[in-house]
């Protein structure tokens, strides 16, 4: 075999095993949604499901105190915090498991709908654009760029004091990009690199992008707003 024979060889080598690569690359990541689905879901079904069944029997129980008792405004107080402490459980549920495929379908409606899901203020301006023809996504890509989206836009209306906050979806001809922006408050720099004590919104949102090979870029000026930008490359992020 001659010198091209000895190229054109490696060449197909190389090709076979980059193939390989990016097939158990999207394999780990797949796993890595199932496994989340799965924790998601024996969460529903064992933590949420018996505080619910605890904080009915509560709730009964309050209502049955008579009117003038001293305890009643207590326990009144118990039923709320189990309530807000219900909700908070629900959240994190939902940050587990994907959306239904239907759900997901449009990365765009999905996004939009994230206000009215979580019960965010009215009172903020927010709108959802799109730019470029829609291509279907990888589910992996889909599902970690909804979730990166979404922390996004609860952190923007949890912590930016801003009025509008504006999510932008950009289907270009290499790759997906997805930037969530806001005229708020910004973000402490110190925070910005290391995120807040005890709050892992940033660094959840930088290791998820990492899984999918994306790239994730947080810009953020003190009193001038925030602007998270996330970008997959095409090979990684259509179908």
């Amino acid at each position: 075999m001659g010198f091209n024979g000895l190229v054109l060889s490696g060449l197909n080598h190389q090709a076979r095993f980059a193939g390989r690569s990016a097939t158990d690359f999207e394999s780990r990541v797949e796993g890595q949604l199932a496994e989340r689905t799965r924790i998601a879901r024996e969460l529903h079904d064992t933590l949420l499901q018996g505080f619910f069944s605890v904080s009915l029997q509560l709730q009964t129980a309050v209502n049955y105190l008579p009117a003038d008792s001293l305890a009643k405004p207590r326990f009144a107080d118990l039923v709320q915090l189990m309530n807000r402490v219900l909700e908070e459980g629900r959240r994190t549920v939902q940050g587990l498991r994907a959306p239904h495929d239907e759900e997901l379908s449009s990365l765009g409606h999905a996004l939009a709908a994230v206000p009215n899901d979580l019960g965010l203020p009215s009172s903020i301006r927010f709108r959802v654009l799109l730019e470029g023809r829609q291509r279907e996504l990888k589910e992996s890509a889909r599902d970690e760029a909804y979730y990166i989206g979404r922390e996004a836009v609860f952190n923007a209306f949890r912590h930016s004091q801003a009025t509008d906050i504006e999510t932008h979806i950009e289907y270009r001809a290499n790759g997906l990009r997805l930037s969530v922006r806001d005229n708020g408050c910004g973000i402490d720099p110190q925070h910005l690199q290391w995120g807040r004590s005890g709050h892992f919104g940033l660094q959840g949102m930088r290791e998820r992008a990492e899984r999918i090979g994306a790239r994730l870029r947080i810009s953020s000026r003190v009193a001038l707003g925030t602007e998270v930008e996330l970008w997959v490359p095409g090979q990684l992020a259509f179908a």
